[in-house]
């Protein structure tokens, strides 16, 4: 896939999407035991059938199995790498109302052992029941390490940070070169870490646990750096800068000026798909600083059912062109429908009308 400067699709979306009520129900009885690993992957199959069915029809060229093997959008990481176990994070989710959530992330109790593929098989299967482009998303590097902030690793498994990133390193150019094997050509890695460092407050929080805000930018961006180096050529690489998303819900605020310039001009990857839905993303200043890579504009938002209007978004998209060529944009939601299985706040028909309207814009404004 050649998209030098572009991104591969003017129309593109996240990854995650609303899990139906059979699949909701499928990982409580698979987790509960009352079903095997042979009818909840059927199960997982057949709502994958009909998620596919479901961007097709939307005429999304680019499609994802909605994300629907995992319990989460790092749970695999968890799930089939040795090493990996879950303690609660150190941030919470929050919303416009003030409520705030709790939540998890993975912590290095042991060496980490990639003892299988972590989407090979998404891959595959998706592969098999599409006739678009499948894409296959990945948790960055970053995922693995900041939401415990100095307390990601056991000592004794991973005395320095180097060598924690060393084996992610390695155990993402082996899933990915597994994946390009396989023929996948459009790989997206979700980079949530240093949008949260875009806060001013996280940064404080950052700081006040002793570590340099600044410094973990560098080290998230030499991070995804390692985990795509070598790849095989015409594999498309995109980066998703997300704030989180839990049922409706955000982990931090504030533009991307204050890690713009070293973020766009550093990390090597074919283009960014970044958050612009509401005020909290900031203006599009600092997409001058993207000089030779492409930008999807996540101006739809996947957490409200409102459905945006086809005209506002072409307008947002033409001040967008004031810092970089509309020959270098694209569009989409936000984020995904549902990053965890719970999903957000929205039901299949807004699902279904804002994909719907992604193709729509993209068509009118790029015609």
């Amino acid at each position: 896939m050649n998209t030098k400067g572009q991104p591969p699709f003017r129309a593109d979306h996240v990854g995650s999407l609303l899990r139906p009520a059979e699949l909701r129900q499928a990982f409580k009885d698979h987790a509960a035991k009352r079903i095997d690993d042979t009818v909840f992957a059927q199960i997982q199959d057949r709502c994958i059938r009909d998620v596919v069915k479901l961007q097709e029809e939307a005429g999304l060229q680019v499609v994802t199995d909605g994300e629907f093997r995992r319990g989460s959008y790092w749970g695999r990481f968890v799930e089939r790498i040795d090493g990996f176990v879950i303690k609660p994070a150190v941030f919470k989710f929050r919303d416009d109302h003030g409520h705030e959530v709790e939540f998890t992330a993975p912590y290095a109790a042991s060496k980490l052992t990639r003892r299988q593929p972590l989407a090979l098989d998404e891959f595959s299967f998706l592969k098999s029941v599409t006739k678009v482009t499948p894409k296959i998303t990945l948790p960055s590097p970053s995922t693995m390490h900041f939401y415990r902030c100095t307390d990601f690793a056991d000592k004794a498994a991973y005395p320095t940070v180097e060598g924690f990133f060393a084996d992610l390193g390695r155990i993402f150019r082996e899933e990915i070169t597994e994946l390009a094997k396989a023929g996948c050509r459009y790989i997206q890695l979700d980079e949530v870490a240093v949008a949260l460092l875009c806060d001013p407050a996280i940064r404080k929080k950052v700081e006040d646990a002793g570590q340099k805000p600044d410094h973990l930018v560098d080290l998230y961006i030499d991070s995804l750096n390692d985990a795509v180096a070598g790849a095989p050529a015409g594999v498309a690489f995109g980066v998703h800068m997300c704030r989180g998303n839990f049922k409706g819900h955000y982990l931090a605020a504030g533009g991307y000026e204050s890690v713009a310039e070293r973020f766009f001009t550093r990390t090597k990857v074919n283009h960014f798909l970044l958050e612009y839905d509401t005020q909290r993303a900031g203006d599009f200043k600092p997409l001058r600083f993207v000089k030779d890579k492409g930008v999807v504009l996540g101006l739809i938002s996947s957490k409200t059912p409102a459905l945006e209007k086809l005209d506002d978004l072409a307008t947002r998209t033409r001040e967008a062109t004031s810092h970089i060529g509309l020959d270098h944009l694209a569009i989409s939601p936000q984020c995904g429908f549902a990053s965890t299985v719970a999903g957000n706040p929205v039901t299949e028909a807004d699902e279904r009308a804002k994909l719907s309207l992604v193709v729509k814009a993209a068509e009118t404004i790029w015609r």
